[in-house]
């Protein structure tokens, strides 16, 4: 499972290259739909904060 933790800064990287379209923005942080998620990691790898968790 993949999520976004509260260090997220909003800056949409993670949103433009999910290739599942599983991310998006959220209360205070973006999130991703478990349902739609292939756990590809893209997101992590372009995450400039390192907000994106793999558990």
């Amino acid at each position: 499972m993949v999520v976004i933790t509260d260090d997220c800064i909003e800056c949409g990287s993670c949103e433009a290259e999910c290739p599942e379209g599983a991310i998006s923005p959220g209360d205070g942080k973006y999130v991703i739909d478990p349902a739609l998620c292939a756990e590809c990691l893209t997101c992590i790898d372009v995450c400039p904060n390192e907000a994106i968790v793999q558990q």
